[in-house]
């Protein structure tokens, strides 16, 4: 079918090439060529296509088409040797796009901690069998009592050394390991978070390998139960598990031991740095940002396209019903989403490098940086994860009914999309983990220790009034988000500060603190991400005319997230009244400048229908014609009369009808 001619329209309406702006946002045109190629070979593969949709597939069905899928891929992966973790995404993101993967866990959680926490004997024995799928893990950690507290986790592994050995138990109801995926049917191996006690003395959560099921039929072992949670919101192909130990003995040697070690009469020597272990968390933790972008901007592709298409309720009585896009209520719907999107992109390409480069670091025994990593990637997992789920909701609205359906892609993106605000850390306990580092920075800034990198602006010299103007510069803009981003730091060090001085023990002061320090790690992540996106639109190498457009995107973040927190910005009078009338009137003025560029802004995603899978984000606009298609697959359209008419709805219409059912009792 030809090109709807309201997306022809749109596309040809831009103001810059969106190849190059593609080019921008996946490292050059070469690695856009390389992505396009990794999803091409997905597309073009008969196996990969003889799969039934997934809106039709069963609980199991899913199950089953997923571990088909990820093997396949994987041997793809080995067979053309694609080492690069970014370009292994691509190819998975064409093939099971927000489908849930059982392996996945395998690949991101299980061999990194083995890597990240185990010995060379242990990496010898472990890793090359897990990379080629011989043995097949998950991270074993999160319990029915306890999940984003790690220090509360119940399971224990107590030291026998008459035996060399370590007895694991799940001594409660809540502490049964819950949640972690692939625990459910698909591993026969756990890296295992448990209490480590020895000589009656219990030394914290420490990381364990150990099988939990027969490497010749899949049965668990012996004083181990395991299997699936049942059905969820989303994920419904991954099978998160249950796990439950009865005095299951394991080797001495199945403490991961590079930094935290056991002698054989229990003598315990600890890590040099406790937060060690938890490196797995901050990678995935950093990914996140990143998987957020991506979510995000798939149903941004989705709602924009729509939204340039769809016609409703003319203006003027008579008059040619106009797009959807052209209301300033459905702009304010998704051009500020679309600011947030590339925001995040960016925001996701910078997390990973610098967790590659300060992991790096940690390996050779260089701890400088670790807790700016983890404050960090606490806090922006928790804001990008909070931003993208909310922002795929509104954007499902912003569909109207015909959001609703899998038809539109949109559930099935916020499925997959919303529990990252819960997994890998619970959202508000991410904030607090960021801002109890802010204060510990605020403290030494105030002591006269200078600060460097992105906990730099600290030490800036404080404004009393701000010098925003109608010109609206970036700099005057970062200026706001960093001087009250310090303000409520401050707000919240000075808190507990004072309740301590008062008595108060500085857990209590922490917690009645709670509010204001998840409102200043807020301020913080949304600082980082205005000042880091305003760094990249500057860079020399941008085409001028895709810059222009960057340039809008980033201000209208910027302008946006000031009206969203208006009275944050204008408590200290920091702006004024007419500072704020500014603002607000600027934010209108750049919906009508994005307004052109809406739909190449969506399109230089680069998103191929085949991931998309949407009626509604067609690139061919043809979106009645998809519905109905879409509608006519439905396995209720599989018979023309459903046998409940013969055994219900007929003899209901003939007053026939009888139930098998006990008579209520009287009252």
């Amino acid at each position: 079918m030809a090109v709807n001619p309201d997306l022809q329209k749109e596309r040809a309406a831009a103001t810059f090439d969106t190849e190059k702006l593609t080019a921008v946002l996946y490292g050059g045109k070469k690695m856009v060529q390389r992505r396009r190629y990794l999803h091409n070979i997905i597309f073009e593969d008969k196996y990969m296509n003889s799969f039934k949709p997934w809106w039709n597939r069963s609980r199991i069905e899913q199950y089953e088409t997923a571990i088909k899928k990820g093997a396949y891929m994987n041997k793809l992966i080995k067979d053309l040797n694609i080492t690069d973790f970014l370009e292994q995404s691509y190819l998975k993101e064409a093939g099971s796009n927000h489908e849930g993967q059982p392996m996945g866990v395998h690949q991101s959680m299980f061999i990194p901690t083995i890597e990240k926490l185990g010995t060379n004997e242990q990496k010898a024995k472990y890793l090359e069998p897990a990379k080629q799928f011989k043995i097949i893990g998950t991270y074993a950690q999160t319990e029915i009592g306890h999940g984003t507290y790690i220090r509360g986790l119940e399971t224990t592994a107590t030291y026998d050394p008459q035996t060399e050995e370590f007895v694991i138990n799940s001594p409660t109801v809540s502490s049964i390991k819950y949640w972690p995926a692939a625990l459910g049917s698909t591993c026969n191996h756990v890296v295992l978070m448990a209490q480590l006690y020895s000589r009656g003395v219990c030394h914290g959560m420490h990381a364990f390998i150990l099988q939990i099921r027969s490497m010749k039929d899949h049965r668990t072992l012996p004083g181990i139960s395991a299997g699936d949670i049942g059905n969820k919101i989303g994920f419904n192909a991954v099978d998160n598990g249950f796990l439950k130990f009865d005095n299951v003995r394991v080797p001495r040697n199945s403490l991961l031991s590079r930094y935290a070690k056991l002698e054989r009469d229990g003598t315990y020597i600890p890590p040099e740095n406790p937060r060690i272990a938890y490196g797995t968390m901050v990678f995935i933790r950093s990914l996140i940002v990143g998987a957020c972008a991506k979510s995000l901007s798939q149903a941004l592709v989705i709602a924009t396209r729509y939204s340039a298409v769809r016609r409703q309720t003319e203006i003027r009585p008579g008059g040619e019903e106009p797009q959807v896009i052209d209301y300033q209520t459905q702009q304010e719907k998704l051009f500020p989403l679309l600011s947030s999107a590339y925001a995040f992109l960016f925001s996701g390409t910078v997390m990973l490098k610098e967790y590659f480069r300060i992991n790096a670091d940690i390996d050779k025994g260089i701890l400088d940086e670790m807790a700016a990593l983890h404050g960090l990637a606490a806090g922006l997992k928790a804001f990008s994860a909070e931003v993208a789920s909310n922002g795929v909701d509104k954007l499902r609205m912003a569909c109207g009914g015909h959001g609703y359906t899998h038809a539109s892609g949109i559930p099935k993106i916020w499925t997959y999309m919303t529990p990252t605000c819960t997994y890998e850390g619970e959202n508000t306990v991410m904030y607090l983990q960021c801002a109890r580092y802010l204060v510990k920075q605020y403290a030494q800034a105030a002591s006269g220790q200078t600060l460097v990198g992105f906990m730099s602006y600290l030490n800036n010299p404080v404004k009393q009034r701000s010098s925003l103007n109608d010109s609206l510069s970036m700099v005057d803009l970062i200026e706001a988000y960093e001087h009250t981003a310090v303000r409520l730091i401050k707000v919240a060090a000075s808190k507990i500060q004072s309740l301590v001085k008062g008595g108060l023990p500085i857990e209590e002061a922490r917690n009645r603190c709670g509010v204001s320090l998840v409102v200043a790690a807020k301020a913080h992540c949304h600082a980082f991400v205005v000042k880091l996106f305003a760094s990249v639109v500057k860079q020399p190498e941008i085409d001028p005319a895709v810059a222009r457009v960057l340039v809008t995107l980033c201000k209208l973040y910027a302008v946006y997230g000031i009206n969203q927190r208006l009275g944050e910005f204008m408590q200290d009078g920091f702006l004024d009244g007419r500072q704020a009338d500014i603002i607000l009137n600027k934010t209108l003025t750049l919906f009508a400048e994005i307004r052109p560029n809406a739909v190449a802004l969506v399109d230089a995603f680069d998103y191929p229908d085949q991931i998309l899978q949407s009626c509604l984000g067609r690139y061919d606009g043809n979106v009645y014609e998809a519905l109905y298609e879409y509608a006519k697959t439905s396995p209720l359209n599989e018979k023309e009369v459903q046998d409940s008419y013969y055994t219900t709805l007929k003899p209901l219409m003939e007053g026939t009808l009888k139930f098998d059912a006990a008579p209520p009792s009287k009252l």
